[in-house]
């Protein structure tokens, strides 16, 4: 009876194309998976560069869109040219670049909150007297309760522990991180703990004390973001004005602006009103953005 098992079990695994070989090593890699903490093929983390951002599809799409949008608006607003749109649809196709630049921007603050966060809690288990590997490992199970389990801390985090189980030193995958993140506060803080880790001080003193810098330099970003966010939205609505008004001459006194399109001065008056107010929106961009 043992026989006849053994034989049917080959004849199934010669159906379903697989060798003894090929299972094992199947088996082998959903060990390995399980040894790192993934629980299926798709949760296997990837490392990324945070200082590339890329668009995808649906972003390239929208944007260009948006910029497409925004250049037909001025044309007609203070050209009513088809000619001068044709002109200024490069200047809208490029407007996902420019974007890009300002996702990638908020991108970096929100991985500088979260690592905020991720450093504090590595700090309290760490004073709570746990070894920095285990304290990794709590800290990631106390991060998914706060930010999620595909949040971008939790993920470097998880990549960190990983690099641990691989016997690969805790420093230089600090350092890793640092480069990657693009943040200076990323960068200093595996600076930090590298010296002292090769030092040999006060590893858990060091790292309170840097954790409280940071936490203190957040604190101040977020302060002025919070200031700023309301002055942000009155800037958006104000950009958005002078086409209301505009728009709001025309249709309830038409012809008003006859004159503004159809004369060499009133060309010269509407494209003098369109560098201002280019202008008006670079220097209140600038005047908002507040760095610490």
């Amino acid at each position: 009876m043992r026989g006849k098992k053994e034989s049917s079990n080959k004849q199934e695994s010669l159906k379903t194309g697989k060798s003894w070989r090929q299972q094992g090593v199947a088996r082998k890699k959903g060990g390995i998976r399980k040894a790192l903490g993934w629980k299926n093929p798709s949760e296997a983390l990837e490392i990324k560069d945070y200082r590339d951002y890329r668009l995808s599809i649906k972003e390239w799409g929208l944007y260009g869109a948006l910029g497409l949008g925004a250049c037909g608006l001025a044309a007609y607003t203070f050209y009513r040219s088809v000619a001068i749109f044709i002109v200024l649809a490069p200047l809208g196709a490029l407007y996902p670049l420019y974007k890009r630049e300002a996702l990638k921007k908020e991108r970096f603050r929100q991985l500088g909150l979260q690592f905020k966060e991720g450093i504090l809690v590595l700090a309290s288990f760490l004073s709570a007297g746990y070894s920095l590997e285990n304290g990794l490992t709590m800290s990631v199970q106390e991060l998914e309760l706060l930010y999620g389990s595909q949040c971008m801390i939790v993920r470097e985090f998880r990549l960190l522990c990983t690099g641990v189980r691989m016997n690969r030193p805790v420093e230089q995958l600090l350092m890793e991180l640092g480069a990657r993140s693009g943040l200076e506060d990323v960068d200093n803080f595996a600076q930090v703990f590298s010296a002292a880790r090769r030092s040999g001080g006060e590893l858990v003193e060091i790292i309170n004390y840097t954790v409280g810098i940071i936490r203190d330099k957040v604190q101040v970003q977020e302060e002025i973001h919070t200031m700023t966010s309301s002055k942000v939205f009155e800037q958006k609505l104000m950009n958005g004005i002078p086409f209301v008004i505009v728009l709001y001459i025309d249709v309830s006194s038409p012809g008003f602006f006859h004159v503004m399109y159809s004369t060499w001065m009133g060309r010269a008056v509407m494209s003098l009103c369109l560098v201002l107010y280019a202008g008006a929106i670079v220097l209140a961009g600038r005047i908002l953005d507040i760095e610490v």
